[in-house]
């Protein structure tokens, strides 16, 4: 199997409410999705999105990362993951949202080259995933009105974002708390305090049953973070001070903090995910995992990696599908309040035909072989390819959904003749 290209394309969801934090406000999720196509019916999924406030990433420097510095060196290599991985971490330095949406998808395709899930290629059988949802930055009564709404609607894991650098952090917590007095409440400050502030909001805030505090100061603070922990009778979750594997033993080392907070597009993907879980659970260690409001694909590959090492995390924060205006079909993740459950795999192939008279009939099948002879033999053969028998198949791709390969369908009817034949060429059926 071949790599013989790597497309990109960019989506656009709609969020329902704005999210707020105290370094960002975002009103859509922005993301990168590529697909690894190989010469074989095989294609890799992965995204990224926009994360320039976290890693410096926009979604044109993930777009030139992927196009110029990695796509080359993947490009015309048999496929070979550890192989793969190598060419990829080290084909520049930095931006590890770029590197993160390239990781996955080789995972995944290693996966379907399988047959299998991600979490089954891990070694591992699907669970259940119950994730915080978060509740943006406002004012503390528009944010108890929000804890409420997500508490109503079944959310009872609330992420409540901090940090507004006016005072308020500590009547916000205690507002979301008399709204939603049995809900599991963490804080996340997004590196808005300082060592004295974080101490006197804790004072305030620990008779409030509170699980954790994320990353009180800026990331680079180690000391200040160690600090705060030794003496915090809450529990301390490092988020920016972690990107790295390196950066986990720092933090570890210098007990620098209770918990550690994982998420693909700082670490660069899964492979890199995976060795800070190792290490983290060799050390005893608990992990979150969390996400940069990311795209359906990425948020169900990094789902899957929690479910394989499941008991790594305390906490899972993957509420990304949760804040769309509308939940995409096709994820391959099935969402009931904040429970995340993985759809079980049905492969359905997306498929192409030249038909006699050389026009290109698209369609999508379970069995590709039997709806071939459909499509020759039968009645049951489409309208279209009934008068144009003799039909073959000069185009295959692998879905893991109908509903992933119905919108792939859609794409590809509406390509040109000429952008069809690329991609039967690219094949090499």
């Amino acid at each position: 199997m071949i790599i013989t290209h790597i497309t990109l394309e960019i989506e656009k969801i709609p969020l329902r409410t704005p999210f707020i934090t105290a370094l960002r406000r975002v009103d859509d999720v922005e993301n990168i999705r590529i697909a690894i196509h190989t010469d074989t019916p095989n294609i890799g999924y992965g995204a990224a999105p926009a994360t320039k406030a976290i890693t410096g990433e926009g979604l044109k420097t993930i777009a030139h990362t992927i196009k110029k510095s990695i796509a080359p060196k993947l490009v015309g290599e048999t496929f070979e993951l550890t192989g793969l991985l190598k060419l990829l971490h080290t084909c520049c330095k930095g931006n590890s949202s770029a590197k993160a949406a390239v990781d996955m998808a080789l995972y995944d395709l290693a996966a379907v080259s399988d047959n299998s899930s991600l979490v089954a290629f891990l070694g591992a059988s699907p669970k259940p995933l119950q994730s915080a949802v978060t509740i943006s930055l406002k004012s503390p009564q528009e944010m108890a009105d929000d804890a409420r709404e997500a508490y109503g609607r079944g959310f009872d894991i609330l992420k409540v974002k901090v940090g507004g650098r006016d005072g308020l952090d500590i009547a916000r917590i205690e507002t979301v708390r008399e709204a939603v007095p049995e809900a599991r409440l963490l804080i996340d400050a997004n590196q808005a305090w300082d060592v004295d502030e974080s101490l006197h909001i804790i004072k305030a805030i620990a008779p409030l049953n509170i699980e954790l505090i994320e990353q009180p100061v800026v990331g680079s603070d180690i000391e200040g973070l160690r600090q705060i922990t030794e003496k915090s009778p809450i529990a301390i979750l490092a988020d920016e001070a972690v990107f790295t594997l390196e950066d986990a033993k720092k933090v570890v080392e210098n007990r620098a903090a209770d918990l550690i907070n994982i998420k693909l597009m700082k670490c660069g993907g899964i492979s890199r995910a995976i060795e800070i879980i190792e290490y983290c659970r060799k050390n005893g260690v608990k992990c979150m995992m969390g996400s940069m409001l990311e795209g359906p694909t990425s948020i169900a590959l990094t789902a899957q990696l929690v479910m394989a090492y499941s008991d790594a995390f305390s906490h899972i924060d993957l509420d990304s599908p949760l804040l769309y205006k509308k939940i995409p079909t096709g994820t391959g993740l099935q969402f009931f309040n904040n429970t995340i459950t993985l759809e079980e795999d049905d492969i359905y192939s997306l498929y192409i035909l030249q038909c006699s008279d050389n026009s290109f009939y698209t369609g999508i099948a379970k069995e590709l072989d039997k709806r071939l002879d459909e499509h020759n033999n039968s009645p049951k053969g489409a309208k279209y390819t009934k008068a144009r028998r003799p039909v073959k198949v000069v185009y295959e791709e692998k879905h893991r959904s109908k509903s992933s390969a119905l919108k792939r369908e859609l794409e590809i009817k509406k390509m040109s003749r000429s952008q069809k034949e690329r991609l039967i060429s690219l094949q090499q059926r």
